[in-house]
């Protein structure tokens, strides 16, 4: 996959809208930072990564969160794509849905949220924003 981060967001969106409780990605450690940072935030119950079989590639399986039926993502918008990467200084980040959702920002600190990039005066490769 060209850029496995928006894949992963992409499978967790259309998971949570057929209602699934786990979902399967190829493994990547990028993806496993950003699952890490997911699961920090509440928008995933967790994950395990699956051992390789034969000569197959590794999976995570991915354990989808709902409250009271409704899912703990609503909604994703994606900024950085392959072809358009899109850089933020901390300066610049927005809130999410006034306070309510998150920026995920990948930076020489790794996966951080547009919060935490803040305080650390961080700036990076804007991911995408969840709520």
């Amino acid at each position: 996959m060209e850029n496995s981060v928006n894949d992963l967001i992409i499978r967790i969106k259309n998971g949570y809208m057929a209602r699934k409780v786990t979902i399967l990605s190829p493994h990547s450690g990028f993806r496993e930072e950003v699952l890490k940072k997911l699961t920090e935030l509440k928008f995933i119950k967790g994950y395990k990564i699956d051992k390789i079989i034969k000569d197959q590639f590794k999976e995570i399986t991915i354990e989808l969160l709902y409250d009271k039926g409704q899912p703990a993502m609503t909604d994703v918008k994606i900024f950085s794509k392959p072809g358009s990467r899109y850089y933020v200084s901390y300066r610049d980040l927005k809130p999410v849905l006034s306070g309510y959702g998150f920026s995920i920002i990948s930076s020489s600190f790794g996966i951080v949220t547009d919060k935490e990039a803040k305080t650390k005066k961080l700036g990076g490769e804007l991911l995408f924003n969840i709520w």
